[in-house]
């Protein structure tokens, strides 16, 4: 809808207001015209009190037929003149019927002028009030030269005015209807004036104000407005996004409901000083909507009102938690690849030494005759050389990966193999049960002997953690992430102890372990295998309650 269909249907509105007044000073008049009847007070002949009768008749039949004529003629502006037109007739038959130039009712010219003026401008209005002085001047003149009568009785009517107060009278009316004329006609110039001005500066406020919070929806950072009670009182769609949680969910809310550590961080700030927060960065860990963990980085400014008041915080946040995960694989990385370094220099420094050990040794047990206690001895070195080889064997696969080449590799099989070869281990318990679940023709592009040390070390590692029996689980399928993307997931299972929450982040660690004889090596060779095909590896695990490793490797399709 356009600025001129607005402003017609205005008018139209204002126009029924204008009948709606009319025909409530009609029956204002009628009322009062009915009481002189009733009480028969002799303020006006009875000619008169019935032409006061017709003219409010009339009145209404008028109102009527203004009602239907926009059916007929669709301008407003010619509508508008008809009626004025007709109410400066009505007005001059009232005051004609209502004693002339005696008649007080003349009162009611200006109020037409100033609603023409309304509806008409200037130009109305002066027409108007050229309409009401022809009238008014016409009616006093005949009146003064006899020609009509203002309907008393017409053989004691004695006309007692002059010339000259006719002349005034009449001149003085129409300086007043064109003054009044001007006068409406300046004020409504200017309420227009003011009105446009008005309606610039709203429309002004309102692109601002789209601006505005077009920048503030649009922007990938949390923003949020905090009163001087600490509610929460806006929250944009980023800020949203992050928490997952809606505007009408907090809306009100104190802060500490979303951000626990709010209050805390900065209550000493403002204590010191209302208009100055110290802390403008920090980092913050909120639990958002579904008991998702996420980690913000988060920093806080003062809200001001125009005067420089203080009246809240604007507190600005973004979704930190993958950045975190990632300096931390990154950090993981690090070690590592440190723990590679010295792993390879190590094995290296510690690989020829070794050999001429175990090459000497070997010659001198088949040369030399050993009682039972040199035996014994020899042994222990023997089982000592034993785990010498094969530390310095994990050395290496968590070093770099084992040379050979990629081949298509069925995990079943694998699986398979190692559980045939675990029963052998001292860590073998019989009262293990194995439970099994594998898929069929689900392969991997990977080397063999590391997808083998990967199910080897995890199997093992489920065993060593039910010294006393139990269950344990091997499952594999064919799963899909986001993207459709296949993957082989591998579950291996136990009934064990399970790891405390306290482990859970450190277990891939190189060298870290829980166990009296372990290297904490091993699970640490895994996670290296698995990231190397771009896979990845997690736990679930309680305390008591046992732990599930969960394997995801890329498969061939």
């Amino acid at each position: 809808m356009n600025h001129s269909m607005l402003q017609e249907e205005n008018i139209s509105v204002r126009l029924r207001w204008l009948m709606l007044s009319r025909v409530a000073i009609a029956t204002f008049l009628l009322g009062i015209t009915i009481l002189i009847n009733v009480r028969k007070t002799e303020l006006l002949p009875e000619t008169s009190v019935i032409a006061l009768y017709v003219l409010i008749l009339l009145t209404y039949l008028l109102t009527i037929i203004y009602i239907i004529l926009p059916r007929f003629i669709k301008n407003l502006k010619i509508n508008i003149y008809i009626q004025t037109l007709c109410d400066v007739l009505l007005i001059t038959g009232l005051v004609l019927v209502t004693g002339g130039i005696r008649s007080i009712y003349s009162v009611f010219y200006p109020l037409v002028i100033i609603y023409s003026v309304l509806f008409l401008a200037r130009g109305g209005g002066l027409i108007i009030a050229s309409a009401s002085s022809i009238l008014y001047g016409l009616m006093l003149d005949l009146e003064y030269y006899r020609i009509i009568y203002p309907l008393y009785d017409m053989t004691i009517y004695d006309y007692p005015f002059s010339a000259g107060y006719v002349f005034t009278r009449i001149f003085i009316h129409i300086l007043s209807f064109y003054i009044i004329a001007f006068l409406a006609s300046f004020v409504v110039e200017k309420e227009k004036k003011t009105r446009s001005l008005l309606a610039e500066k709203e429309t002004a406020f309102d692109q601002l104000d789209l601006l505005h919070r077009s920048i503030i929806e649009s922007v990938d950072t949390g923003i949020m407005t905090i009163n001087l009670q600490g509610k929460i009182k806006s929250f944009n769609r980023a800020a949203q996004e992050i928490t997952g949680f809606s505007f009408t969910e907090i809306e009100n809310r104190t802060v500490d409901v979303l951000f626990p550590m709010y209050a805390d961080l900065f209550e000493n700030d403002r204590n010191d000083d209302q208009n100055k927060l110290t802390k403008n960065r920090l980092d913050m860990v909120i639990t958002g909507k579904g008991n998702r963990n996420m980690v913000l980085g988060c920093s806080v400014s003062i809200l001001k009102d125009n005067k420089g008041k203080r009246i809240g915080d604007i507190f600005i946040f973004q979704d930190l938690t993958s950045i975190k995960e990632m300096e931390n694989a990154l950090d993981k990385s690090r070690r590592l690849a440190l723990i590679g370094e010295m792993a390879a220099g190590l094995a290296h420094e510690m690989r020829n030494p070794l050999a001429s050990i175990i090459g000497s040794i070997q010659v001198l047990k088949r040369d030399l005759k050993l009682n039972n206690a040199d035996e014994r001895l020899m042994q222990i070195i023997m089982r000592g050389k034993d785990q010498l080889e094969n530390f310095i064997k994990d050395f290496l696969l968590l070093a770099r990966p084992t040379p050979g080449n990629h081949e298509s590799v069925f995990i079943k099989e694998i699986i398979e193999d190692v559980l045939e070869s675990i029963h052998y281990v001292p860590d073998w318990n019989h009262r293990i049960d194995i439970n099994l679940s594998l898929a069929d023709h689900l392969a991997v592009h990977a080397n063999k002997t590391e997808m083998r040390e990967v199910v080897w070390n995890l199997i093992l590692n489920a065993i060593q953690a039910m010294p006393e029996g139990g269950d344990l689980s091997v499952e594999t399928k064919k799963v899909h992430d986001e993207d459709a993307k296949g993957f082989l997931e591998m579950r291996i299972g136990d009934t064990g102890c399970g790891i405390d929450n306290t482990c859970l982040e450190k277990i891939f660690e190189p060298f870290y372990t829980t166990k009296e004889k372990g290297t904490g090596i091993g699970l640490a060779i895994v996670n290296r295998i698995v990231e190397s095909y771009t896979g990845h590896i997690k736990v679930e695990s309680a305390a008591d309650k046992g732990a599930t490793f969960i394997v995801n490797l890329p498969i061939i399709t």
